[in-house]
């Protein structure tokens, strides 16, 4: 594939929409053909008769290749809840194959490409598939975006450990301080740094323009 990454978070609500529009810019900026996805969203308000997420309505304006809405989000589910609950009240049924099938003819269209997850890693989608297998079929190298609070550590190795036993690369992680009064984060950044096998690739404080805290070159850089 071309580079195409996968974005999943240690949680809800830890910045991977704020990652992957970030990556979107600077890969554009680099003239790079881009193209944000968002296979499943479950949060939607209604918007010209079409059920709309913000976070894949703002993928979609990051992106310099503008498909349309249902194709940068083929599952829109109205309520704010686990997609598999959301789905199962709207009489639908996700299937993690069908949505990385989409996910890689889609990714064609560009040459950088950012796939977000809803939720974190191992989110399910139905009552036996979850996130992760849907990125496990589309193949393409994750980012993990690491929110920065009381309990991160713990959520971020075991993150990584399970995205590495599915046998997909962890092609890097980002440290999002997303709790301003953490104690002690630069050390709990340097712990993860310590201990997961792949590069960190930005560290976000708050309050900042943080288009320059992101390394592209560590994520599009090849394992030797």
């Amino acid at each position: 594939m071309n580079n195409t990454f996968f974005i999943t978070g240690t949680d809800t609500n830890v910045g991977k929409t704020h990652v992957a529009t970030l990556l979107l810019e600077i890969a554009h900026a680099r003239g790079l053909s881009t193209l944000g996805l968002k296979p499943v969203s479950a949060g939607c308000i209604e918007h010209d008769g079409q059920l709309v997420n913000q976070d894949a309505w703002d993928l979609l304006e990051r992106s310099s290749i503008k498909p349309d809405y249902a194709e940068v989000n083929p599952v829109a589910l109205s309520e704010a809840m686990a997609p598999h609950i959301a789905a199962e009240q709207e009489g639908k049924l996700l299937n993690a194959g069908e949505l990385a099938a989409h996910c890689r003819q889609m990714s064609k269209q560009a040459e950088f490409v950012v796939i977000e997850g809803a939720g974190g890693w191992q989110v399910p989608i139905n009552t036996t598939e979850t996130m992760a297998d849907i990125a496990v079929s589309i193949g393409c190298p994750v980012v993990l975006i690491v929110g920065i609070r009381l309990g991160c550590l713990n959520h971020a190795l075991l993150s990584a450990e399970a995205i590495q036993n599915s046998g997909l690369r962890l092609a890097g992680w980002v440290a999002n301080l997303i709790d301003n009064d953490m104690a002690v984060a630069s050390e709990n950044i340097t712990a993860l740094e310590q201990r997961l096998h792949a590069p960190c690739i930005g560290t976000l404080p708050l309050g900042h323009d943080t288009h320059k805290y992101i390394d592209l070159d560590l994520l599009l850089s090849r394992p030797s």
